[in-house]
C-alpha cells in the first residue's frame, strides 16, 4: 500500500514538474512569437520575467492549498493541483501569437503562468507533506527523496520531449508551432492522473482535519514562527542554487559557453538522469547522517564552490569539460535536494504541515528561485555577468547560517508520531 501511494503521490509531481519546466526549455523558440520587436536577449529577459512572476504566484498557491490539505486532506489537494496545472498547459499550448492578437497574447501567455504558479505552490508542500507522512520511520530519506526524483523526472521529461522534437522538426518548425506540443502532452498527462488518485492512502486524520486550528494563517505563526522563517532562508539559497544549474543553465551553455542549442539540450538532458539517480542515494545518505548534516554539506560547498564553477564553465572549451562542471553544481545541489520537502515536513505539526511547508517555500522560491534566470540575464545585459555567480555565493551563505539553526530530526521527530 505505501510503494502505490508512493508511486501514485510522485506521479502526480512528475506530470506537475513536467509542465511547469516545458515552458523554460521552449522559451528559446517561441520568444518571437511573444516578443517579436526586440533583440535575442532581451525577448528571453521578457519570457524570463514571466516565468518569474510563475514563482510569484507560488506563496499565494502554497497558501491556499496547504490550508486545503490541512483542511480536507493530502490526496485530494493534490489532485485538484495536478487539474489546474494541466489547464494552464493546455491554455498556454493554443494561445495566439502577437502577430495575430498583439499585446493581448503575452497577456494570456501571462495568465497561463499565473495558473501554473498557482498550482505549483500548492503541488510541492501537499507532495512533500504526503510522501514524508506516507514513507515509514526508516527509510524515510530514501523515500521522500523521490519527490525530486519525479521533479527532475519532470525536467527530465520535458528536455526529452524537446530532443525528440528538434530531431524531427526543423528550428523554423519548433518556432512556428512544434513547442506547443510540448504543452498539449503536458494536459494529457494531467488528466491521466485522475486514474491514479485511489492508490493515494490519506496521510492525514479525520481528527487533525476537524480542528478549528487547521491549516490556519494564525496557528501556523503561533506555534512555528522560527522553522518558517529557517524554510524560508533554505529554501533561498537551495532554490536559486537549482534553478542556477538547471533552468538557466542551458540557456548559460548557448549564451555564455557557446554551445548549439540541440547541444545544450542533449548535455542538460545527461546531466538530469544523473541528478535524479543521485537523488535517492543521498536520501539514503541523510537517513544515516541525518538532513541536518545534508543540508550543512550543501550550503557551505555551495558558498565556496559556485564561483569556481560557473568562471571555470564560462571559458570551457569542450562539451566534455563543461558537462562534468555542471554536473558537479548538481551533486552540490543534490545534498539539498534529497531531503528539501522531508526537512520541512519535520519541522510543522500536521494540522499546519501542509500550510507551513507550502508557503515558507512558496516564499523562498518567489523571490529567490523564480527570479535566479531573469536576475542572471539582467547581469548578462548589462555586462557584469559574473555578479549573478556571487549572488548565488552569498545567499548560500545565508543558508548554511539557517542550516545551523536546525534541530537533529533524528533526536526528536514529529513523522515518528504518525501510525501510517
Amino acid at each position: 500500500m505505501r510503494l502505490r501511494a508512493i508511486l501514485a503521490g510522485s506521479a502526480g509531481n512528475l506530470i506537475e514538474w513536467y509542465d511547469f519546466y516545458i515552458y523554460a526549455f521552449t522559451a528559446l523558440y517561441f520568444s518571437p512569437a511573444f516578443f517579436p520587436k526586440s533583440d535575442p536577449l532581451v525577448q528571453l529577459m521578457a519570457t524570463s520575467a514571466i516565468f518569474a512572476v510563475g514563482f510569484l504566484l507560488r506563496p499565494i498557491g502554497g497558501w491556499f492549498f496547504g490550508r486545503y490539505a490541512d483542511r480536507h486532506g493530502r490526496q485530494s489537494a493534490m489532485v485538484l493541483s495536478v487539474m489546474m496545472m494541466g489547464g494552464g498547459a493546455l491554455l498556454i499550448a493554443v494561445l495566439p501569437t502577437f502577430a495575430q492578437v498583439g499585446i493581448l497574447a503575452p497577456i494570456l501567455l501571462l495568465i497561463g503562468r499565473m495558473v501554473q504558479g498557482f498550482s505549483t505552490g500548492g503541488q510541492y508542500g501537499t507532495a512533500a507533506t504526503y510522501l514524508s507522512e506516507i514513507a515509514g520511520r526508516k527509510r524515510r530519506g530514501f523515500w521522500s527523496s523521490f519527490q525530486y526524483v519525479t521533479l527532475v523526472g519532470g525536467q527530465l521529461c520535458a528536455t526529452v520531449v524537446i530532443v525528440l522534437l528538434q530531431q524531427v522538426l526543423t528550428e523554423a518548425e519548433m518556432a512556428a508551432w512544434g513547442w506547443r506540443v510540448g504543452f498539449v502532452i503536458g494536459a494529457v498527462g494531467a488528466l491521466a492522473i485522475v486514474l491514479f488518485r485511489h492508490h493515494m492512502h490519506e496521510t492525514s486524520s479525520a481528527e487533525d482535519r476537524a480542528g478549528e486550528k487547521a491549516g490556519s494563517l494564525a496557528e501556523l505563526f503561533r506555534v512555528a514562527t522560527r522553522p518558517f522563517l529557517i524554510v524560508v532562508a533554505l529554501t533561498a539559497g537551495g532554490s536559486l542554487s537549482f534553478y542556477g544549474f538547471t533552468t538557466y543553465m542551458q540557456k548559460y551553455l548557448v549564451l555564455t559557453v557557446g554551445l548549439s542549442k540541440e547541444v545544450a539540450t542533449s548535455l542538460m538532458l545527461g546531466e538530469l538522469a544523473l541528478f535524479m539517480v543521485l537523488q535517492p542515494l543521498m536520501g539514503l545518505l541523510s537517513d544515516r547522517i541525518g538532513r541536518r548534516n545534508n543540508i550543512l554539506i550543501f550550503a557551505a560547498l555551495a558558498t565556496v564552490c559556485t564561483v569556481p564553477i560557473f568562471t571555470a564553465l564560462a571559458g570551457a572549451k569542450a562539451v566534455g569539460p563543461a558537462f562534468l562542471l555542471v554536473l558537479a553544481g548538481l551533486v552540490i545541489n543534490s545534498f539539498y535536494t534529497s531531503v528539501s520537502g522531508l526537512f520541512k515536513a519535520e519541522m510543522f505539526p500536521t494540522h499546519v504541515r501542509a500550510l507551513g511547508v507550502g508557503l515558507a517555500y512558496g516564499v523562498g522560491n518567489a523571490l529567490f528561485g523564480g527570479t535566479a534566470e531573469n536576475v542572471a540575464l539582467a547581469f548578462k545585459s548589462a555586462g557584469h555577468e559574473s555578479l549573478f555567480y556571487w549572488y548565488v555565493s552569498a545567499i548560500g551563505a545565508v543558508s548554511l547560517v539557517a542550516a545551523f539553526l536546525l534541530k537533529d530530526s533524528r533526536r526528536d521527530n514529529v513523522l515518528d508520531r504518525l501510525a501510517v
